[in-house]
């Protein structure tokens, strides 16, 4: 299953909510606002590392260089347009409001 989440956590709880019913084997796509999550420093960085030991979590690329953000958690796997449709065609899309 591919969890899809692009709220920032600043402004709202979907990526903490998304990360408690994530099973493991999963994979979570952070896009739009969602990929400040993946900043290091965020309010979810530990929760985050430690999810990651269990879920592949996935962070659109263009939508980190299109907000500036250039230090991401090393747990996380940056993926490109490309990379993003191979998600979708491999996994059961779940879009996480």
């Amino acid at each position: 299953m591919l969890f899809m989440v692009n709220d920032s956590p600043y402004r709202s709880t979907a990526l903490s909510t998304c990360l408690q019913v994530a099973a493991p084997g999963s994979a979570i796509l952070l896009y739009e606002d969602g990929v400040y999550g993946a900043k290091q420093g965020s309010p979810l960085e530990e929760t985050l590392r430690k999810a990651a030991k269990d879920v592949e979590i996935y962070v659109l690329e263009e939508d980190l260089r299109a907000r500036g953000i250039t230090k991401i958690l090393t747990e996380l796997k940056t993926v490109g347009y490309d990379g993003f449709v191979d998600l979708v065609v491999k996994h059961k899309v779940v879009p996480w409001l």
